[in-house]
């Protein structure tokens, strides 16, 4: 083809493996990743039809949304049969298929979106989907990842393909040096306050830039992560040599000759100088302050800086109700600074922000510091592999002797799994990527931050500016 195209379009071109009558395409898979949570009902679908699956060599699967997070060396406390039920059909399931597991008791277990990039599964140009719909990390790496249903997931097995309609592509270009203190996290939701959480439906997102170019592929990830906060199909960063370097040496990337074709191969893996894409979003991070949610979605966002809005100063009258049933919910008043507002619980995890690079920034923040009084403080490390590491690293010294509670990998808070979540109107300063309301437990208050945010309000007990700390 002569014309310019995107990257998502270059990617997307190279996977069409035929165009349907309706204009949908059938692409094909990659990578497909699986997790406990959907496991059981698509191997179910597929004895049903007496289907086979097609490549397990493409699909690598984990246990990790219904892990608890206690220790290991305890019969695990599952909150009920259904969760016990899906550990132990994923186990059955895998090993009839022949697909590789990373399963409790395996140190490579941990949470999907954080298994799969660092033991090289993912790589550029591929097309990878998996149950869940923070799929879209993937696109840190230049791969076009995306959630899929459950039906989707009993498709992929038996074909290795699936059914697609091609999105509008947007370009997110966020310029400026970054200032210390302010992370990829601060930068997503910058963006959805910036977009709103609609902003980009309909549309794949390539974050450009030099503030993305400067970033490291654990905050690329984060930043990919939220991406289907604002409403997007999926994000993607073009693969350069901080790609290459994160990828070298993983367990499951080429090796050898392999590794050498494969670079070659990538170098040519970014938009063209005079690619069209459907809508352009600039933002410049220079002055970008540490943000906080203050309401029920990610994109009701301020700096922590801020005051808590005032339906008054609305734009609509739809906009003012949604603030003020936020502001209910959330037990805020109008006008109130966010450094204000006191905290009951901190969790620093999930698939956003449970790398090593998370827990090393918490680190920085809480050293020589204790969790403050009245304050439970949780850090669940992201894989079994970032746990090793960080042990290696001294980092859960340092959280222990700070009051944290060190945990092992899993999903947990996040979506208040197996017992694991706040009571009704406790308040959270949270790493996870979604404050919705009751998504770490009825009448939850969940405010999403940076690990270095969460960090920094264990050891104060409210909402705080990191800079104060560091």
């Amino acid at each position: 083809m002569d014309e310019p195209r995107t990257l998502y379009r270059k990617i997307w071109d190279a996977h069409v493996v035929e165009t349907m009558a309706d204009g949908r395409c059938l692409l094909a898979v990659d990578r497909h990743l699986l997790h406990d949570g959907v496991a059981m009902y698509a191997f179910e679908a597929l004895a049903a039809k007496g289907l086979a699956v097609r490549r397990p060599d493409l699909t690598l699967a984990v246990a990790d949304h219904v892990v608890p997070t206690g220790p290991r060396d305890r019969p695990l406390a599952y909150e009920d049969d259904d969760a016990r039920r899906m550990i132990r059909d994923i186990a059955a399931g895998c090993a009839a298929a022949g697909i590789t597991a990373h399963l409790v008791g395996d140190p490579r277990q941990g949470i999907v979106h954080v298994v799969g990039p660092e033991q090289g599964f993912i790589l550029p140009g591929t097309l990878a989907v998996c149950g869940d719909s923070h799929t879209s990390t993937y696109g840190a790496f230049g791969a076009y990842a995306f959630g899929i249903g459950i039906t989707e997931v009993g498709h992929v097995l038996a074909t290795q393909t699936i059914k697609q309609q091609r999105s509008r592509a947007m370009r997110v270009t966020f310029q400026g040096p970054r200032a210390r203190g302010t992370t990829a996290k601060d930068m997503a939701l910058f963006l959805m306050r910036s977009i709103g959480v609609a902003g980009g439906t309909g549309h794949v997102i390539e974050y450009q830039g030099s503030a993305v170019e400067a970033m490291s592929m654990e905050e690329r990830m984060t930043l990919c992560n939220m991406t289907i906060e604002v409403g997007a199909r999926a994000g993607l960063v073009a693969p350069d040599e901080t790609t290459l370097s994160y990828l070298r040496g993983r367990p499951m990337a080429p090796a050898g000759a392999d590794w050498d074709a494969a670079v070659a191969a990538w170098r040519g893996l970014r938009s063209d100088p005079d690619a069209a894409f459907d809508r352009d979003v600039t933002l410049d991070v220079t002055d970008l302050a540490p943000h906080v949610t203050w309401g029920t979605n990610p994109g009701q966002a301020a700096p922590v800086t801020a005051e808590v809005p005032d339906p008054a100063a609305a734009a609509s009258e739809a906009e003012a109700a949604a603030i003020a049933r936020a502001l209910d919910y959330m037990g805020l008043r109008a006008g109130q600074p966010l450094r204000d507002v006191a905290i009951d619980h901190v969790f620093i995890g999930s698939c956003t922000n449970g790398r090593i690079e998370d827990l090393r920034s918490a680190v920085e923040v809480i050293r020589n510091r204790r969790v403050a009084p009245g304050v439970t403080a949780w850090v669940v490390p992201g894989s079994g592999a970032v746990k090793a590491q960080a042990e290696r690293e001294g980092l859960d010294e340092f959280f222990r002797a700070a009051g944290f509670d060190w945990r092992e990998p899993g999903c947990s808070m996040c979506l208040a799994m197996n017992g694991e979540r706040l009571r009704p109107g406790q308040r959270s300063a949270s790493t996870s990527n979604r404050n919705f309301e009751g998504r770490q437990g009825a009448g939850a208050r969940t405010h999403l931050m940076s690990p270095a945010m969460a960090a920094a309000a264990a050891v104060t007990g409210r909402l705080t500016d990191v800079r104060d700390l560091l």
